[in-house]
């Protein structure tokens, strides 16, 4: 489901000075401790998906608040743990440094624990299935992540390019599956070389998870097996230096794919 004005109710814009997405420190000061205030419904989503504004000492933004209770179960997921992989798919993109992931975090609201994100307004301007068909490095970069976190969900609605030259993803719920389960419209590298710059950010999550802070933030969110999938991921795109390919056994893309 994509963080569109056009899939949510009306709601009025927050109040105060704004917190932008690349300002991660603040950011996620202001969706941790900020004052949540539910405007509205992604009435499309398939699980509860709120717009909010949330407000901290005068500085405001909108948001997407899920609450784990308004998770719909799943047969290869466990119950419950829709929200703790968004934020696991987050931890991932800050140690990557291509800020794929807007700012998210796990907190408590008014439905109780679950994901908040920053809110991310994509240009209407820009075509987003051209954007998901084209070479552009945003894009690459989004399908090294993917391959990292195991997404099995990457619709073109979960781009979110806010017309300054980066994209956004969003809606990585059903990520880290310990078996592969690589589902999306971005396999138009498949095969191909990875680059200098996505060899390097898989490097920086390698050492991260051996001896830095994103194991141990991980083993948070995610059980051992998971997170140990993960590593092994990573090790096999630094060893074969290529974009994986579809999975054998598994759709390849999702439906519907936008």
């Amino acid at each position: 489901m994509t963080q569109s004005s056009r899939d949510r109710a009306p709601a009025g814009e927050p109040a105060g000075d704004r917190v932008s997405p690349r300002d991660v420190p603040a950011a996620e000061r202001l969706l941790l401790g900020g004052r949540l205030a539910i405007e509205g419904r992604l009435v499309q989503a398939s699980n509860a998906t709120l717009y909010c504004t949330v407000e901290l000492d005068g500085v405001s933004a909108a948001c997407v608040y899920k609450p784990v209770a308004g998770e719909r179960p799943l047969w290869d997921f466990p119950d419950g743990t829709l929200a703790e992989r968004e934020v696991a798919a987050y931890e991932v993109s800050k140690t990557m440094g291509w800020g794929t992931v807007p700012p998210t975090v796990h907190r408590d609201g008014p439905y109780g624990p679950g994901m908040v994100q920053l809110w991310v307004e994509p240009d209407p301007d820009i075509d987003l299935v051209a954007l998901s068909r084209s070479d552009d490095d945003a894009i690459r970069r989004m399908a090294v992540f993917d391959a990292v976190v195991n997404n099995a969900d990457r619709k073109i609605g979960h781009l979110l390019p806010p017309g300054d030259g980066l994209v956004y993803g969003c809606d990585h719920g059903v990520c880290f599956s310990v078996e592969y389960k690589l589902r999306t419209v971005l396999w138009q590298w498949r095969g191909k070389p990875l680059t200098s710059e996505a060899v390097e950010a898989l490097t920086r999550v390698d050492r991260a998870l051996r001896d830095g802070p994103l194991a141990a933030r991980l083993a948070e969110l995610l059980t051992e097996e998971e997170v140990d999938a993960t590593g092994r991921r990573v090790e096999l795109m630094l060893k074969h230096r290529i974009h994986p390919y579809p999975p054998e056994d598994w759709p390849a893309i999702p439906w519907p794919p936008l």
